[in-house]
């Protein structure tokens, strides 16, 4: 589906096949939502991304609110929860139950997903911007699962600083902050109108890997696993920092559908 699909679905209220089984374009609209249809265009043109545009995208299979200053959902971390579901389910075919963390959750599309997606989790998502948590919670609400995600307004490299929860965790999953600090200027500029915060991983873009990981050695349980999402080239560092202090070894890397090595499945030592 093209952008002028999208906007045309959005105005009419239909769906995708309606378009073509209607022969709808934009001379179908009102003169009203024709003046919106343009409007959009323009603001399109100016490099404002659609999702804030329509305050919606669409993450595996579920709509999701979106807005200024929350970062958009991608479609290849569907991939990253997709392999968050298969484990979990293995899980919890022997021990019933199981906890997940979800760091860096923006606007909830991760923990949500797996909320809807593995019965009996209990989840906890943290993120350092206090109008994602909100929107976060707004999307958990929409989507019948707030009273299973406990929703957490705190700065990540402050986070691993707590003690170990009571009860740690059988999951941790990420999707971080990993464009190094110099290469922001040169994303595109539609990506440069979402949030610095949800984009900058440092001078090498690894800062907020090295943290979870840190994190992870003392919130995971003994045979535990830690999911990250890389950026490209990234994979191979992300996996020797994991190792280094043989706490965790790398259990599968999957590549998305550009053959990029983009979700990485570490896995906690049993000691």
């Amino acid at each position: 589906m093209n952008e002028n699909e999208l906007i045309l679905c959005d105005l009419l209220n239909c769906k995708f096949l309606d378009l073509h089984l209607n022969n709808l374009s934009p001379d179908s609209l009102s003169p009203r939502k024709r003046s919106l249809f343009f409007s959009i265009k323009e603001k399109r043109a100016k490099g404002e991304p659609l999702q804030y545009i329509l305050g919606k995208c669409e993450f595996f299979g579920l709509e999701f609110k979106v807005r200024p200053g929350v970062f958009i959902p991608r479609p290849e971390t569907e991939i990253l929860v997709e392999q968050a579901i298969g484990i979990s389910n293995a899980i919890r075919n022997t021990q019933g139950a199981i906890r997940i963390l979800d760091i860096g959750t923006g606007s909830g599309n991760i923990a949500i997903s797996l909320a809807k997606n593995i019965p009996n989790s209990k989840i906890t998502a943290v993120d350092i911007s206090q109008e994602a948590i909100n929107l976060a919670k707004e999307n958990a609400k929409l989507h019948g699962v707030r009273d299973r995600i406990e929703f957490i307004n705190e700065d990540i490299l402050m986070f691993s600083q707590y003690e170990i929860p009571d009860t740690q965790y059988d999951l941790i999953i990420s999707n971080p902050p990993y464009i190094k600090s110099a290469d922001i200027e040169k994303l595109q500029i539609e990506v440069q109108k979402e949030p610095r915060l949800a984009l900058d991983g440092g001078q090498d873009g690894l800062n907020y890997y090295r943290a979870i990981i840190e994190l992870s050695s003392k919130f995971l349980k003994p045979n535990g696993i830690l999911l990250f999402e890389a950026g490209l080239g990234q994979a191979q560092e992300i996996s020797a920092i994991a190792g280094s202090g043989n706490i965790f070894y790398l259990e599968n890397l999957i590549e998305d559908y550009n053959k990029i090595e983009r979700v990485l499945v570490l896995k906690k030592n049993n000691f």
